[in-house]
This record gives C-alpha cells, sequence and structure tokens, in this order.
C-alpha cells in the first residue's frame, strides 16, 4: 500500500516501532540503552544541511527531530521507554517548523515519558542508577557522552557500597545489528517502494542521456524524478561516472562531459521513508555497445545472474560471492587479460586490479546497512528477510595493465530480499541484458 509522506511516523504504525522495542528490552535484561539523534550538521559556518536522523534511534521510534535523546531501561518496572527531547518554543519554531515537543510526544510515538532535553544532565545518572550496563556508542556526541561516563562513574563510587548502578559500557550494535539485519515486512515494503523509485529515476536519466551531456545533467534528471515519485531525495551521493570515471568506484564529482563513444555508469538510489534503494546500472552512451565494451559487459552480466540465481535461506553469503568471482575471473581468462588456473588466480587476489569489490552489501536504513557478514570466522548463512546488493564489476582504469579494455569501467547492481523460498529481485523492471540497456539510451547517435 502507497504511504503518504506526510503521514505521522512516515506511514509506519506505532505498533511496529513499539514491537521492536520490546524485543531490544527484553535483549537488554538489567542493562539500559541510550541512543542520540544524529548531530546538526553545516555547510560553512551556519547554514544546515538537510537534517537525516540516526538510524537506530529511527527504527525504535520513527521520530525524526534533531536534539533529543531515546533512553531505553530493561530493568525498570515503568517509565522502561523515555525520550528526551527539545521543548516547544514558538520563536524557535518560527525558523525551522514545528517541534513535537514532550508533551506530546508520549502519545504521538507510543512510548512511555518524555521530558525536556535541558533536563538531560541531571536525570540521566537517575534514570540509569538500576541498570548493570549501559549500550552506549562512545565517539559521538559529547553533550550526551558526558552525562552517560557522569553516570558510570556515579556507579564506580557508589556501586560497591549500594549494590547499583552500571559497571560497563558496551556497543548497542551487539543487540540492534542482528535485530535490524533481518527486516520486517514493513521494511521490506519500504525497500521495494524506494527501489521501484529508484528505477523510474533510471528510465528517465537514461531516455534523455548521449554524447556531450554533463554528468551533472544526468544526475540532476535522476534526482528529480526521485523527488518526483514521493521520494525524500537521494539515499546517498549519485554516482554517474562516464568513460575512466567509471574506474572510480566512489565517483561523486560528476562534472564531465559524456565522450561519443563512453559507457556511463550511474550508481544511485531513492531514499523513502528512511529506507533506500541501491541500484547501478552501464549503459552505452551511443546507444551501441562497441565490441570490447560488449565483452566485458556480458561477463559482468553473467556474474551477476549467477550471483543472483544461489540467493536463498541456508545460502552462505560467501557463495553469493564466490559465483560472481567465478564467473568474473574465469571471463578475465578467455579474454586474455589474466592467465593460469582459475582457482589459482582466485587465491593469488589476481583479480583484484579488475574486481576489488565484493559482490553484497547489506542494504536497509543504512546504505552499507548494519549486521556482520560472517559469525566466528565463517561466512553466514541467509534468512527470509535479508536484503542484500548483488554488484559485480569489471574496472580497466588507464595504465592499469588492462590491454585493450583501458579506460572501461562497468558494475550492474541489483537489490534483493531473501524469501522463504529463494529470493526476489526488487530492482528486475530495470533491464540488465546488453540489448535491452541498449534500447534504454534516449539520445543514441545525438
Amino acid at each position: 500500500m502507497k504511504r503518504d509522506l506526510d503521514d505521522d511516523l512516515f506511514g509506519f504504525s506505532k505498533g511496529v516501532f513499539r514491537n521492536r522495542r520490546e524485543r531490544v528490552l527484553e535483549a537488554l535484561g538489567k542493562g539500559a540503552m541510550v541512543l542520540p539523534a544524529a548531530p546538526i550538521l553545516l555547510k560553512g559556518r551556519d547554514t544546515e544541511l538537510p537534517y537525516r536522523q540516526d538510524s537506530d534511534l529511527f527504527y525504535l521510534t520513527g521520530f525524526t527531530e534533531a536534539d533529543c535523546v531515546l533512553v531505553l531501561r530493561g530493568f525498570a518496572d515503568s517509565n522502561r521507554v523515555v525520550l528526551f527531547t527539545p521543548a516547544r518554543d514558538p520563536k524557535a519554531e518560527r525558523w525551522s517548523g514545528p517541534r513535537l515537543g514532550p508533551a506530546a510526544a508520549p502519545a504521538a510515538l507510543g512510548i512511555d515519558e518524555a521530558r525536556p532535553v535541558d533536563k538531560l544532565d541531571a536525570e540521566l545518572g537517575t534514570l540509569l542508577a538500576g541498570a548493570d550496563r549501559v549500550f552506549y556508542r562512545l565517539g559521538g556526541d559529547p553533550r550526551i557522552e558526558r552525562p552517560v561516563l557522569d553516570a558510570l562513574r556515579m556507579a564506580r563510587t557508589m556501586g560497591a557500597r549500594h549494590g547499583v548502578g552500571p559497571q560497563g559500557i558496551m556497543e548497542p550494535g551487539v543487540i540492534l545489528n542482528e535485530l535490524r539485519l533481518r527486516k520486517d515486512a514493513a521494511e521490506v515494503d519500504a525497500i521495494r517502494e524506494a527501489t521501484a523509485i529508484t528505477v523510474q529515476g533510471f528510465l528517465a536519466a537514461f531516455a534523455r542521456l548521449g554524447p556531450q551531456m554533463g554528468e551533472w545533467e544526468i544526475e540532476a534528471e535522476l534526482e528529480a524524478t526521485f523527488r518526483r515519485f514521493g521520494a525524500q531525495g537521494p539515499a546517498f551521493p549519485s554516482i554517474v561516472g562516464s568513460g575512466e570515471n567509471a574506474c572510480v568506484l566512489h565517483y561523486v564529482k560528476n562534472g564531465a562531459r559524456v565522450g561519443k563513444g563512453d559507457l556511463v555508469l550511474v550508481d544511485a538510489g531513492a531514499e523513502l521513508h528512511m529506507y533506500g534503494g541501491d541500484v547501478t546500472r552501464t549503459v552505452p552512451a551511443s546507444g551501441r555497445f562497441t565490441a570490447e565494451q560488449r565483452e566485458l559487459y556480458q561477463v559482468v552480466e553473467d556474474a551477476r545472474r549467477e550471483a543472483v540465481a544461489a540467493i536463498r535461506p541456508g545460502a552462505r553469503l560467501d557463495e553469493v560471492h564466490r559465483k560472481a568471482l567465478g564467473i568474473l575471473v574465469s571471463g578475465l581468462r578467455n579474454l586474455g587479460v589474466l592467465e593460469g588456473d582459475e582457482e589459482g588466480l582466485i587465491e593469488a587476489g589476481a583479480h583484484e586490479p579488475f574486481f576489488p569489490h565484493r559482490t553484497s552489501h547489506w542494504l536497509g536504513l543504512d546504505t552499507h546497512d548494519v549486521g556482520d557478514y560472517a559469525k566466528n570466522g565463517t561466512s553466514r548463512h541467509l534468512e527470509p528477510g535479508m536484503v542484500l546488493t548483488v554488484e559485480p564489476g569489471l574496472y580497466f582504469p588507464l595504465g592499469g595493465g588492462g590491454g585493450r579494455f583501458e579506460g572501461i569501467g562497468i558494475r550492474i547492481e541489483d537489490d534483493v530480499v531473501v524469501t522463504d523460498e529463494g529470493c526476489e529481485v526488487l530492482s528486475a523492471a530495470l533491464p540488465t541484458r546488453p540489448d535491452e540497456i541498449e534500447a534504454l539510451v534516449g539520445g543514441a547517435g545525438a
């Protein structure tokens, strides 16, 4: 069901966040968790960048305002979920918009209690006094870190006498990362919608693409379409790399003009309801691959297809990577780029100058979402609800020993959710086969 961006909590129900908090409270045992909002970032001296909430805090509340702190108290019998948030202030709100405020927050968010954030220093120590541990990410906002450390110092002074107070600090990800890794139905739906909008952006940008177009113009068309279809904007800085720029993995300058014989690599994603898509396609600016470009493209496409086919419950994540890697190395041998035994080449890392990254990363509230890729030194098994990318690539920067392929960079990336039966490719509506890719380019021959 399509959600309205103006809905409270980005269209998610309060029950979704309540269920997540209950799971965290249970995992805390006698501990407590302190999660501050993301900091406000500035461009230049005093111009605020668009604000984006901390992913962990949003995951547990749906709240997107700055300058707040969430406290979860697993040990407590009452007031187990307390939010410190700025008080209503008509003068400040005239500049930055309305605030929810402490009085309205409990009902709006479904939490136990809310207090003015300026009370944090005085009251946090008392709230944490009954905890045996505090889950807090050190190295964040010093304004929040100080009262957390003060509570720990108080416990060190008084704990031996009274037997109360936290005795250590732990990383919140110990609990949250595993929960966030397995997406619930509402999250999968949000990523599916974000990816569908991402596909629309690619189609619009490629329909206009042609030689001499600026990379920045492609970026503008892409991101305008994201907004036109309801997204908040891009989930990360869009990559539009033409020619050799496609060989720079995180190229975001987007400042060159597209050459007639160039390939154009676009890696982008729309963000909707705080969740993002992450898709890559590589297209010929002329509307036709050269012979060398098509040869390489087909190798990458074969690797993508085989990697997707390996995704199913119970498969190890490393199997997905090995499937793609085997196809890429075999292709490089067939094209004369590498010589030797396939397994030996992989073991020696001979592919790394041309394929220097892994095939997949987790996707969710963060583009490179949280969650371990291995457990006890072993690649983890895939489970229903996990969302990951599949993005093999081949890159041949000038002077990098790529022979006739120098200056070519190709990546193809899909977003995939693991299902009970296998997997669903969320970005399947955007073609990947060479002939279909050529047909997407609207400025061919310009």
